[in-house]
């Protein structure tokens, strides 16, 4: 019922900035996709995936605290996307990131927490080398 794609990830030299986008496809005409909370996260090599990013249907925000100042979530109402602005990357950031949806207003904290969605796209990879 619902599809996520991710696109934007690549290979950058620290520093700089990439952004990240998510194109939310709901099949069912019953479903308001206005009323979704969208996250970000990520899974580096050997860890758990763990929350980025995330925004609610009022446009409330949550950021992991290793991000905060250097990377932004936005979402685009019109276009049905979330965006994931990152800027001064460093080489801790290389993961791989996944857009997560779910239809329904979220906990501020939830949105971070990854068993509040249920809707999971593929993920798009990002390296950063130093």
């Amino acid at each position: 019922q619902v599809q996520l794609v991710e696109s934007g990830g690549g290979s950058v030299q620290a520093g700089g900035s990439l952004r990240l986008s998510c194109v939310v496809s709901i099949y069912d005409w019953r479903t308001d996709i206005s009323s979704f909370s969208l996250g970000w996260f990520r899974q580096a090599p050997g860890k758990e995936r763990t929350g980025v990013a995330g925004i609610d249907d009022h446009g409330v925000t949550n950021y992991a605290d290793s991000v905060k100042g250097r990377f932004t979530i936005s979402r685009d109402r019109a276009k049905n996307t979330v965006y994931l602005q990152m800027n001064n990357l460093k080489p801790e950031d290389t993961a791989l990131y996944y857009c997560a949806a779910v239809s329904r207003d979220v906990p501020i904290a939830g949105l971070l927490a990854e068993m509040w969605f249920d809707y999971w796209g593929q993920g798009t990879q990002v390296t950063v080398s130093s």
